[in-house]
């Protein structure tokens, strides 16, 4: 039978990130892709101009509307924009009976803030507790335990705090530390490095969108969780090295990028 994901995020019109690309991801999965609209951005590949949160409200009933009809077997979670719509999506967020992945989304690529100051306290205490997995950068981490996060250890010491926040389970992203490009794992028992060699170039918009759509869709697929992580961090090293090249600026990845499922991960007690 095919299995539906779901994608709770913002609107990108270039389609390098948010909805489209996880739509896509999902698609390239072999995952049926459902979404509801946080909020609706003005960007292409240089720039974001206007950010425009919808409605906590219409939020809300678009959850209900899908879950009325075709359930997700896994969701995730993108920009959310302001402190209403934190709560309502962590609030609908109770009755998931399904894992939900949160991309703590919190600023673009171009560097325009994607969530309210004031939302951050509601996303520690109401929306970390909710996740199956958490997915932050090392600036999103940053922000969300209060200390520098720029190291593997720094990373390490990261994740188990926000695992302390509620998290089942943490995959702190270094794609912004020099050298290789590793990610660090924690479910809260023991620790797993993810580890990609360096790619030059600009080509990077929508990474993290779909790095998390990707461990969305195997969990729809009904993989375990390291399966799905180990199988997304190919999957965007491959979209990353296969850009298509397209835009002026930070452009998308190649969300045609192989699927495969195969070891790619350390593991470490």
């Amino acid at each position: 039978m095919l299995r539906a994901a779901l994608t709770i995020a913002g609107s990108d019109p270039s389609g390098g990130a948010g909805i489209q690309a996880d739509l896509k991801t999902f698609h390239q999965f072999g995952v049926y892709g459902q979404a509801v609209v946080t909020l609706i951005t003005v960007q292409n590949t240089m720039t974001v101009e206007r950010v425009e949160c919808l409605p906590a409200d219409l939020v809300a009933q678009q959850i209900g509307a899908v879950l009325a009809d075709i359930r997700p077997a896994a969701a995730k979670t993108g920009a959310l924009g302001n402190r209403a719509l934190v709560e309502a999506v962590a609030s609908a967020a109770e009755a998931f009976d399904f894992p939900l992945v949160v991309d703590p989304v919190m600023i673009s690529k171009h560097g325009v803030p994607l969530i309210a100051e004031e939302a951050r306290l509601i996303v520690r205490r109401h929306l970390i507790p909710r996740a199956f997995l958490l997915t932050p950068n090392l600036n999103e981490a940053e922000a969300l335990v209060g200390f520098e996060v720029r190291s593997i250890e720094s990373m390490r010491r990261a994740a188990v705090r926000l695992c302390e926040m509620g998290a089942k389970a943490v995959l702190v992203k270094g794609g912004h530390l020099s050298g290789c490009a590793t990610d660090v794992f924690f479910d809260g028992r023991r620790f797993r490095e993810f580890r990609a060699a360096r790619v030059e170039t600009k080509h990077t918009h929508g990474t993290g969108c779909t790095y998390s759509a990707a461990i969305a869709a195997g969990l729809a697929l009904g993989r375990t969780l390291e399966e799905s992580v180990t199988a997304a961090k190919l999957f965007i090293d491959a979209a990353i090295r296969g850009n298509p090249g397209l835009g002026r600026g930070s452009g998308p990845v190649n969300h045609w990028a192989e699927v495969e499922y195969s070891e790619a991960g350390e593991s470490f007690a």
